[in-house]
Formats: structure tokens, C-alpha cells, sequence
């Protein structure tokens, strides 16, 4: 009887980190919960079933709640950090210079769409709405709006509000300026790099605070289906298609612009700075979907850094503070395209006659004065900054907010669209761009990676540093 050897037996092979998880896609998890939420809201509206309509404002509400409490540590951490581990660049300065002044050039492009829109279609004039019914709002922008909302009125950038409420009971609601926010980080981490080595200690705990948040985010984040479905049928039960009809031409108007930025104007500024549309989109597509729902660029904010650092590749310490700044003051959608046929639109209603100093007013307004509602309320101040700056009716204002929530969720869309492409092209023309992170965006694929093992961790950090000691 002969004897043999036995082969040795292969050890089975590890999980790869990037093997994807069993289970439906982050991206279908959100389609599901966007169609159960049109579904739920177009019941809770055609059966006149008050408490569901309730129920998915509130749930919606607690939602969009969480992530925008989280924003606060987060923006501050983040921002901190991002200025104390850029002491070794020496063009920092450069590259907030570079990253504004292509918000500038996207913002000009999108007004450019805007006013010609406006100009093609007549909005106004084929409008059928009376005027008499506008009323002007309790508050307008102004260009001092912008000073007194990035003056931090205490550390947190924390404002309380008072209202009356319908029993005239007086109730206040404390509320967070982002801007201030931003305004504070870049102070205490330029602070933070004047002192030197000894805030090492004060800097490595705002790193560990900055990793311990972003781990919430992602639990937050993780709830995105849900909070997509309550917000979706919210829109759907309390505001329905039927409001579009008076102004039918101005609300197309505003989704064709807005098209036109996001599938024409982006795509052409990705591909001539050497990056692929498709992958771009492909990358950033999570955020884009839930901005549309949430109606928040800052309570997308978290979702939109982590896109831009985990999905497109952007080198952590650059997005960190781009991406805060850019959704206080990257607004394509609701700064540029909006307030320019919004403005064409209230001419027209009125009888006014538009010159070309107006259209040129427009413009201006639209690329400078969206850092002046930066903090403040949106779109709804830009128009009125608009108008003011114009000197039109500010009674156009109230014609034009029953539609406001439909119109304001592709704005939005748009508005973090830019918000995830400007660092991104920043970071590629500066070599802190992952072309390798970038290049593997595929639709139904990307939003897998949202949530990273360990070491995919630690290997992003060691890309950012490689990146930086290139840089330095």
C-alpha cells in the first residue's frame, strides 16, 4: 500500500475591501423610498387622509432635523482641521482664490441661461395671475445682509428667532448660521497654525471630534430612504401639481434652465478640465438625488462632502473647507438661474420694461450677491435683493411663492451639483484629485462606497498626505 503526500489545501482568499456588501445598492434603497413617498403622498392628497400628510411632513421634518445638527460640529471640525494640516502648502491661499473664482465663471454661465429662458419664453406675459393678490415680503435682502451674516453673534454662530404664535404666545427657536460657522473655523484654525506646536493637542482632539461625527453622518445618512419617502410625500400631499398652472411657462422655465446647467454647462467645464461627465455624475449622484428631495443644500452638506472625498476622490483636507463655502454661497440654481426669471417674470407681471443696464444688474447681482443670503433664506431673499436692486415690485415676491417648494427642489439639485464639481476641477488642476477614486464611478456602483472599511480609510489618508508633500 503506497503512501502519498497530501497537497497542501490553498488558504481561502480574503474579502476584497471594495467587494460590495450583499443587499440593494445605496442608489435603489433611495429610488424605492422616493416612488413609495410619491406614492404615499399622492393617497394621503386624493383621499384627503390628513394625518399621513402629517406624518410624512413629520418624520420628513425630524430628517432633514438631524443631519442639519450634525452640520454644525461637523462643518466646524472640519474646517479646523483642514486649515491646521495645510501648514506645509504654501498655495492655500491660491487655491480658495481659484475655487472662487470658478463659482464666479459657472454662476455667470448660469445667469447667462437664465435671462435668454426669460427672454425666449415672456414668462410673465403669459401668466395668468393677478397682480393684486401679491403681497411684499416682511423682510428683503440687501448688500448689508452680507456683513452683519458673517459677524458671529456668539461662538456657535447660534441665532434664537421670535414668533408669535396663533394664540399670540410669543416662542423662540434657536437656529445655526453656517456662514458664521465657516467664518469661525477658518479664524480658530489659522489661529491654530500661528500657534505652532502647541496646539497639536488642540488639533488632534478636533481630529478625533471630526472622525467621531463624520461616523454619525454616516448613521444619519444611512436613513436617507426613509427620510427621502417623508419629504417626497410631503411635497406631493400639501402641494400637489396643481399650483403650477398660473405660472406653468415660468416653472418650466426654471426646470429647463436648470437642465441645461446641470447636462450642458457642467459637463462642458468637466470635460474641458480633463474629467469625464459621466463619471462625475455617476460620483456625486447620491448627494444630487437627496438635495432634490431635502430642499437643503446644508442639510446635504454632510452627503456632499463625503461624494466629493469618497466618490469623486477629492483630497479631504481641500473639500473640508470648499465644500462648506460652496453651500453658502455656490447657488447656481437658486442665486442665478432663479432670480433672473424670476425678475423677467415680475417685469412683465407689472408692465415694466427691462434695458440691457437692467439684464447687466442681473448678472452682477446674481454672481456677487449670493454670499449676501449666505445664512439667511435662500432663493426668497436673493429675489427680493433682485428686485430691490432693479427697483421693481416686491409684491412679485408673493405671486410667486405658492409654487416656491416645486420649483425649489430642482434648484437645489443644481445648486449641490456645483457644489461637488467646482472642488472637484479645483482639485484636479492642483493634483489633489484621486483620478484612480474618480475614474471607477459607475452608475449603481459608486454610492456602494459610501461607507469605507478601515483600511480604505487609512489609504485616504495617505493619498491626502502624498498629495499635500507634492503640493508643499
Amino acid at each position: 500500500m503506497s503512501s502519498t503526500t497530501p497537497e497542501p489545501v490553498a488558504p481561502a482568499a480574503e474579502p476584497s475591501p471594495r467587494a460590495k456588501r450583499p443587499g440593494l445598492p445605496f442608489w435603489a434603497q433611495v429610488f424605492i423610498g422616493l416612488a413609495v413617498g410619491v406614492v404615499l403622498g399622492f393617497l394621503a392628497r386624493q383621499l384627503d387622509q390628513a394625518w399621513l400628510a402629517e406624518t410624512l411632513k413629520t418624520v420628513g421634518g425630524i430628517f432633514v432635523q438631524l443631519l442639519k445638527v450634525i452640520v454644525v460640529p461637523l462643518v466646524l471640525a472640519a474646517i479646523i482641521v483642514s486649515i491646521a494640516n495645510l501648514r506645509q502648502v504654501t498655495n492655500a491661499a491660491r487655491l480658495a482664490g481659484e475655487t472662487l473664482v470658478w463659482f464666479a465663471v459657472t454662476a455667470a454661465a448660469s445667469v447667462v441661461v437664465g435671462i435668454t429662458l426669460g427672454l425666449v419664453t415672456n414668462p410673465g406675459a403669459n401668466a395668468t395671475l393677478d397682480t393684486s393678490a401679491g403681497a411684499a415680503p416682511d423682510h428683503t435682502g440687501s448688500w448689508l445682509d452680507f456683513l452683519t451674516s458673517i459677524i458671529p453673534g456668539n461662538f456657535l454662530g447660534l441665532e434664537v428667532s421670535t414668533s408669535a404664535e396663533d394664540g399670540g404666545a410669543l416662542s423662540s427657536s434657536p437656529s445655526f448660521n453656517i456662514l458664521q460657522l465657516v467664518v469661525l473655523g477658518l479664524a480658530i484654525g489659522a489661529a491654530a497654525l500661528a500657534v505652532g506646536a502647541k496646539a497639536e493637542p488642540f488639533v488632534d482632539l478636533t481630529r478625533s471630534a471630526l472622525e467621531i461625527f463624520s461616523k454619525l453622518v454616516w448613521w444619519v445618512i444611512k436613513l436617507s430612504p426613509i427620510g427621502t419617502a417623508a419629504l417626497i410625500g410631503s411635497a406631493v400631499a400639501n402641494y400637489g401639481w396643481d399650483l403650477i398652472g398660473p405660472l406653468a411657462i415660468f416653472t418650466a422655465d426654471v426646470y429647463i434652465g436648470c437642465a441645461i446647467v446641470l447636462l450642458v454647462i457642467y459637463p462642458i467645464v468637466a470635460r474641458a478640465n480633463g474629467l469625464n461627465p459621466v463619471r462625475f455624475f455617476a460620483g456625486a449622484w447620491p448627494a444630487i438625488q437627496f438635495a432634490f428631495v431635502s430642499r437643503s443644500s446644508i442639510g446635504t452638506l454632510p452627503l456632499t462632502q463625503r461624494v466629493v472625498t469618497h466618490n469623486l476622490g477629492v483630497s479631504r483636507d481641500y473639500a473640508s473647507f470648499a465644500v462648506p463655502i460652496g453651500a453658502t454661497t455656490k447657488m447656481d440654481g437658486c442665486a442665478a438661474i432663479y432670480p433672473a426669471l424670476a425678475a423677467i417674470t415680475v417685469a412683465q407681471l407689472f408692465g415694466v420694461d427691462l434695458g440691457v443696464t437692467d439684464y447687466l444688474l442681473i448678472a452682477f447681482v446674481s454672481i456677487v450677491g449670493s454670499a449676501a443670503t449666505a445664512g439667511l433664506t435662500g432663493a426668497v431673499v436673493m429675489l427680493t435683493l433682485t428686485l430691490s436692486t432693479l427697483g421693481l415690485p416686491l409684491e412679485g415676491v408673493g405671486l410667486l411663492l405658492a409654487i416656491d417648494p416645486i420649483i425649489d427642489m430642482i434648484r437645489t439639485a443644481t445648486n449641490v451639483a456645483g457644489q461637488a464639481l467646482i472642488p472637484t476641477i479645483v482639485a484636479k488642476r492642483n493634483g489633489l484629485l484621486d483620478q484612480s477614486v474618480y475614474d471607477a464611478n459607475t452608475f449603481g456602483g459608486a454610492d456602494t462606497r459610501l461607507e469605507l472599511d478601515e483600511d480604505e480609510t487609512d489609504s485616504a489618508e495617505a493619498r491626502d498626505e502624498q498629495r499635500v508633500a507634492v503640493l508643499a
